[in-house]
């Protein structure tokens, strides 16, 4: 098995190296098809480049972009799109007036039923009556939501003709809401036209969505800054989802007092996908290593693979994680943990939703949707459930082994910020050492011992790695491509971690 974690030691190639590197070869071949008179004009256009300036504000170095855009191989820029961002305890008060602010007429008000018994939705409810806003209430989000709770709730947003949304929960219920904001606003649309490919057509969208807000209750999914929405596709049991700027909130606000409400156990699976967030996006393939790249912007992935901006809330997010995790799943009290937990959520999603994930992620959409008989503790559903955060933080030893021959140096700084020693560390150990680091990590909070504790063993390795293949929005992004053999490996590597 360890042969698969083989690989070579070079570091991840410098994005202007790349981007040079590419623009040289294009424009040899684009000399060479040139003939007379074209070949001196691009001789004399490359000795004016050369001779200016070369600082951004006065180059003319822009036409490098151009060149590279219309080779149509990889991509050459990456986009950084965010859903506003407010934060404060107590910020939830000021809803009601966001949305008179607005002018909005109908609010719908999605929520599930745990939530609907809890102090943030006596907030909310509140300051929407103390602000004269009519709304309708849905409270059937389905924890880990399903192809068929997603059409429950665009059925319900359609016959209510909403001018706006509020979304108050975790992710599976902003997510919801974000998909029935955009089918409701496209009503001609068939559910499979924005799911993304190859399992749905993957569409972009193009119709306006009313303004929603998020009023997230967990520190986990970063739904609240992000377009994406995902769900479990019963027809084939994996998850997938539908990524795309537009669906992205018209708001987010983050009230840290919600999280006091937090069972324990829900308080760390949204830490562990905090943590892959940040670990992934910092990993991921460079945006400009990314293919193909886009015909148009508007086709250009809300994924679009590491970037300068991106790792910076990537870098910032696992600094927080690995302060304050720990603390805030031992002593719900802890407001400090709990609140920086809270923004380090937020962090995360701006840099993965612009960035992506990768194997963590994609692995963990078929260990979900294959669950057959486990329940996580203090998740109050009446079906069999694997918690996101649980699916994607178990093969996390293994996927960062694996792909740590990439970018080595990546891999042995997020170790440290994770609190390893790396001062004798080779880079060749870049990958054991943060596997070792993770490991431990979750050892000490006893989170159960691999994908066996789940309830699978090696005779369900085909069918998780049949329900990876299809998640290609996501495993692109590796850093480092892998075969079926490989992900069968990685999946049996995550059956035992300790």
């Amino acid at each position: 098995m360890s042969k698969y974690f083989e690989g070579n030691d070079r570091s991840c190639l410098s994005p202007s190296k790349v981007c040079t590197a590419s623009h040289h070869a294009s424009g040899s071949q684009v000399v060479s098809a040139m003939a007379g008179g074209r070949d001196r004009v691009g001789y004399l256009l490359k000795q004016l480049q050369r001779a200016s300036c070369m600082c951004p504000a006065h180059s003319h170095t822009y036409t490098q972009g151009i060149e590279h855009a219309a080779m149509g191989k990889t991509d050459y820029a990456f986009e950084m799109a965010v859903s506003s961002i407010r934060y404060g305890e107590g910020v939830t008060k000021e809803l009601g007036m966001d949305l008179q602010n607005l002018g909005v007429k109908k609010v719908c008000v999605m929520t599930d039923k745990n939530l609907c018994r809890l102090p943030p939705m006596q907030a909310v409810l509140d300051s929407l009556t103390k602000n004269g806003i009519n709304f309708q209430i849905y409270d059937n989000v389905r924890v880990e939501p399903t192809d068929q709770s997603f059409m429950d709730a665009i059925e319900f947003a359609k016959k209510g003709e909403f001018d706006s949304y509020v979304a108050l929960g975790g992710g599976s219920v902003i997510d919801t809401c974000k998909t029935a904001d955009l089918y409701a606003s496209s009503p001609e649309s068939d559910f499979l036209d924005y799911v993304n490919a190859p399992i749905g057509k993957g569409k972009p969208v193009k119709v306006a969505l009313k303004p929603l807000i998020a009023v997230p209750t967990t520190a986990g999914t970063g739904s609240e800054t992000t377009g994406v929405a995902i769900f479990d596709y019963k027809e084939l049991k994996v998850k997938t989802g539908i990524a795309s700027r537009a669906i992205k909130p018209f708001l987010g606000l983050i009230d840290p007092l919600h999280t006091l409400h937090m069972p324990k156990h829900v308080t760390a699976n949204g830490g562990f996908d905090v943590l892959c967030h940040a670990l992934e996006s910092y990993t991921a393939l460079p945006y400009n290593q990314r293919s193909p790249c886009p015909s148009n912007p508007m086709n250009r992935p809300a994924y679009q693979g590491s970037n300068p901006i991106s790792d910076i809330w990537a870098i910032h997010a696992l600094r927080i994680v690995a302060k304050y995790l720990k603390r805030a799943i031992r002593d719900p009290e802890d407001k400090e943990a709990r609140a920086n937990m809270h923004l380090a959520s937020a962090s995360a999603g701006i840099g993965f939703g612009n960035a992506g994930v990768h194997l963590c992620h994609g692995m963990s959409y078929p260990i979900s949707g294959l669950v057959k008989n486990y329940k996580a503790k203090d998740y109050n559903v009446d079906h069999p459930l694997v918690p996101h955060g649980l699916s994607v933080v178990l093969t996390s030893p293994a996927v960062f082994t694996f792909t740590a021959p990439m970018c080595p140096e990546r891999h042995l700084e997020a170790a440290q910020i994770m609190g390893a020693d790396i001062s004798t560390a080779k880079t060749k150990d870049a990958g054991l050492v943060l596997a070792d680091t993770l490991r431990k990590f979750l050892f000490d909070l006893n989170v159960d011992d691999g994908l066996s504790a789940l309830g699978y063993s090696n005779d369900d390795i085909p069918s998780l790695v049949k329900g990876t293949l299809p998640q290609e929005r996501v495993t692109k992004l590796s850093p480092r491509p892998q075969t079926e053999e490989e992900l069968s490996a990685l999946f049996e590597a995550s059956m035992k971690l300790y």
